[in-house]
């Protein structure tokens, strides 16, 4: 067949075209597979070219691989984590529940580029996989890519954000605003009150992801295919941990009880709730700001958001909230996500989970799209957003529950009346307290001072 050369692996011969660096089983994967056209992310496949590299490291230094070989594999695992190779590692997400497909699809590509490089053979089995088998590599590559991902991209972008608002809060802290319960008008609050609390559940949520993190970096690897570590060292799992930490400057061990990391993705699943823990925070700010920034006229127009693009084809003039927009599409994704990753962290059967592709596709999305949109919220949305002081006042000064701040004074039933009254006259509360009590205007002046509401 033009165009194809023949392989052969322990079912037989196969066509494998002819650009491909991988071998038979990647092959048969490929066609056994085309379900949904979705690979394995690129921080999954960089995180199991480190593993690769670390595995033929510590095989080196306990003896098992020559450093021909050793120097062959660690240099196309270079390549792998320098993403020079994702075209060559084309496996559908939805395949075999160990990944063994994708371990393999590895294993044959660093194999083969290997051999040309040592000038030698180098065996996908027996070089590149020794002493591992794909369920304790996979689930090991989950933890290296989410521990990667989150200390590298999600951490600094939540921090951004926290910074962005606190320093948001800091400039806006004079503005006094109606507060709003049940969408509905309450006691004043200030900008800078309103924006603290957004970032102090993002602390807290950072905090939470965090705490997780130690579970993350307890690692699979030694356990090979069912948590006895057969075909392994007893000190392989421990070396590969070391190398992958020099690797990455993170603090990666050996998972203490090897069958639990075999046939449980707990960790996984608690990662990923904070996750879904994060993105209802982020769901909440975003919507806060939506609603500060509706209008202009209609809406309650407290913000306007930067103009970043046309908002309608039809209506000319039209900008909408985008970037608040995007986030809440995000956070949604990440809560289905998270449902997802729950219900593959149910299929740990007997000794390894059968779901564990769908856990790392979904917990590197979710810690992706996070990252990225935590930024933008950042940077296009709350850094930029300018207040309408105009709106504000004037809201707040026909506030009739501002009336609350006389219950003390002259009581609930006479407050309720003139809240009643300023409401249906349009009037502002000093005026008809003015009318309604036998308070001074300074005294009421005193007694309704916005700037004394918020405490």
């Amino acid at each position: 067949m033009s165009g194809f050369r023949t392989e052969k692996d322990s079912m037989g011969q196969l066509q494998v075209p002819e650009d491909a660096v991988y071998g038979a089983q990647t092959q048969r994967a490929v066609d056994n597979f085309p379900i949904s056209g979705i690979t394995l992310p690129a921080a999954f496949i960089q995180a199991l070219g480190l593993v690769k590299q670390a595995c033929a490291n510590a095989n080196h230094r306990l003896g098992g691989l020559d450093e021909n070989h050793r120097r062959a594999i660690s240099s196309i695992c270079d390549d792998i984590v320098g993403g020079r190779l994702m075209d060559q590692f084309p496996l559908d997400v939805f395949q075999t529940g160990s990944a063994t497909s994708t371990n393999m699809n590895a294993n044959e590509v660093i194999a083969n580029l290997a051999s040309k490089e040592a000038g030698d053979v180098v065996h996908p089995n027996d070089h590149v996989n020794m002493s591992q088998s794909s369920n304790d590599v996979i689930p090991t590559t989950i933890h290296v890519s989410a521990a990667i991902t989150c200390h590298q991209q999600l951490i600094p972008a939540i921090n951004h954000l926290i910074s962005t608002i606190d320093n948001k809060a800091a400039s806006l802290a004079s503005v006094i605003k109606t507060g709003r319960t049940h969408l509905m008008d309450a006691m004043p609050v200030s900008l800078g009150q309103e924006l603290s609390g957004w970032s102090a559940q993002l602390q807290t949520s950072l905090r939470q992801i965090e705490n997780t993190l130690p579970e993350i970096h307890q690692l699979a690897i030694g356990a090979t295919a069912v948590g006895t570590g057969i075909n392994a060292d007893k000190d392989f799992g421990g070396m590969v941990a070391e190398e992958l930490s020099n690797a990455t400057g993170l603090s990666f061990k050996v998972a203490s009880n090897p069958f639990a990391a075999l046939s449980a993705q707990d960790a996984a699943v608690a990662l990923s709730g904070q996750l879904k823990t994060l993105a209802t925070t982020l769901m909440k700010i975003s919507n806060d700001l939506r609603w500060m920034n509706s209008g202009p006229l209609a809406g309650i127009g407290e913000i306007a958001l930067p103009a970043l693009q046309p908002g309608s084809s039809i209506m000319p003039g039209k900008v909408n909230p985008v970037i608040p927009e995007a986030m809440t599409m995000v956070c949604a994704q990440v809560m289905g996500n998270d449902l997802t990753i729950t219900i593959a962290g149910q299929s740990g059967n007997f000794q390894l989970n059968v779901m564990l592709p769908v856990v790392a596709h979904n917990l590197l999305q979710s810690i992706e799209i996070l990252s990225n949109t935590s930024r933008l919220l950042a940077d296009k949305a709350i850094e930029g957003f300018t207040v309408n002081e105009e709106n504000i006042s004037e809201a707040l000064s026909k506030n009739p529950i501002l009336v609350t701040a006389l219950n003390t004074v002259i009581g609930y039933e006479l407050g309720a009346k003139i809240a009643k009254t300023a409401y249906a006259e349009g009037r502002a509360v000093i005026d008809v307290a003015m009318d309604m009590t036998d308070l001074s205007r300074a005294e009421l002046e005193e007694l309704l001072d916005p700037k004394k509401l918020i405490g």
